[in-house]
């Protein structure tokens, strides 16, 4: 059994002293990190699910501390539901542990190694960020799945949760650590930062010295707070304003079965469609079965003009209704003329994270996927596969709408760097 402490329900005397020396402590443990070998930091993770398991009961207890707390707050349904650990959640925290450690070791990986003339070999070599620092709210399952991705990358972790969850993430946080114990890895590889006080987010995003990336995952007024103020290079995304278009050529069964399932699966995940753009030609077929799907799940349709002629139960939609991230049963529809007609309603209204097409036009669906500026971009398919699970990287420390470094879903891979190496016997330049 680990020792729990619960730190972080007292206000630092000096909170940018305590976070510099957080981050100091985490750029000496990343370079420890950096030479540690995979089996290592497999063994880590191993120790680190066995110790959620062996702690289990103190975990949720100390996530019943946070729950009823944030129920006297007057928090809403949707919140605790976040926030709130079962004995399910518990064993799916250690599986994933022990799946990442199951994963290829991204570091140290050499390609594209190649002679150049002189007799000099040249390549790449993939190597860890550094230190990743991760801002997050509720969800505490967030500190362990951060922990074993940064750690397998070989980076040094420091963990920013929501003042709702201190006592979780410190439950969570001291197993990770315990892990890290028994297989000889620093414990400052993994830091969950051990103040409530919001002035800690502020001392993290800009500790250039210290941190190499942030990864800020929330809700959206968090994500603009981070990406304004930021001086350290962010990872993030905005919104998920995913669209599904259905082409004059889909398969109408295929479609109404896409477009089902991209809105109704889930309505929470960022990955959900938000506009269903539909072609004029396809549009009276299409259209009233799926209405007629939605209605019974208790989607509210909100329409254009020539949307609203075919479903005339649809609300009439505004201009706002095409920027609009719902998270929650309500989809903006919308009848194009033209494929470019959806193109450019993707390129007007879209946020750049997932858009899909539904086609039997080889021609049309290699333009979507040229032309769509997205960081997943599908044909004839859901959108609810953007995730790093599905794209088979075992796990992802989230979704990046950046162009630079990471697109997408970003897994092991995403959370390292690749540096030029040269292999030489003796070469001088003249």
């Amino acid at each position: 059994m680990t020792d729990l402490a619960v730190p972080g329900l007292e206000a630092f005397a000096d909170v940018a002293a305590y976070m510099r020396g957080v981050g100091e402590a985490a750029r000496a443990a990343s370079r420890g990190l950096a030479r540690a070998d995979t089996a290592a930091k497999d063994r880590a993770l191993v120790a680190m699910a066995a110790a959620i398991r062996a702690d289990a009961a103190k975990l949720l207890a100390a996530n019943g501390e946070d729950v009823a707390a944030a129920r006297g707050a007057g928090q809403d349904a949707a919140f605790v539901d976040r926030l709130a650990l079962a004995p399910k959640a518990i064993e799916a925290m250690a599986k994933g542990l022990e799946e990442v450690a199951a994963l290829p070791d991204p570091v140290g990986e050499i390609s594209d190694l190649r002679y150049r003339p002189t007799g000099i070999q040249v390549g790449l070599m993939r190597v860890p960020l550094g230190v990743v620092g991760i801002v997050y709210e509720s969800r505490p399952n967030v500190t362990a799945d951060a922990a074993a991705l940064c750690l397998k990358a070989g980076n040094a972790a420091i963990l920013r949760g929501g003042s709702e969850a201190i006592r979780s993430n410190a439950a969570i946080a001291a197993c990770v650590h315990a892990g890290l114990r028994a297989a000889g890895l620093p414990e400052a590889a993994v830091q969950v930062v051990a103040t409530t006080d919001r002035a800690a987010v502020g001392h993290l995003i800009v500790d250039e010295a210290h941190v190499d990336v942030i990864v800020p995952r929330g809700g959206k007024s968090l994500i603009e707070r981070i990406s304004r103020e930021a001086k350290v290079p962010v990872i993030r995304h905005l919104d998920g304003v995913c669209h599904v278009y259905v082409d004059a050529a889909a398969d109408v069964d295929m479609a109404v079965r896409i477009a089902d399932n991209a809105k109704t699966q889930r309505y929470a995940p960022c990955n959900t469609m938000e506009t269903l753009l539909v072609h004029a030609d396809i549009a009276k077929r299409v259209l009233p079965p799926l209405a007629a799907i939605y209605a019974a799940k208790g989607v509210e349709l909100r329409g254009c003009e020539r949307s609203r002629a075919l479903v005339p139960t649809m609300k009439p939609a505004t201009e706002e209704d095409w920027r609009t991230e719902y998270l929650a049963p309500i989809l903006a529809v919308r009848v194009v003329d033209s494929l470019d007609a959806a193109i450019d309603h993707i390129a007007t209204w879209g946020s750049q994270h997932t858009d899909a097409i539904v086609t039997n036009d080889h021609a049309a669906a290699m333009r979507f996927l040229r032309e769509v500026d997205s960081s997943s971009v599908m044909v004839n398919a859901s959108t609810r596969f953007a995730d790093g699970f599905e794209y088979g990287l075992g796990a992802e420390i989230g979704i990046s709408t950046n162009k630079l470094h990471a697109r997408g879903p970003v897994g092991l891979e995403g959370l390292t760097s690749r540096k030029w190496i040269v292999l030489g016997s003796g070469q001088i330049r003249t």
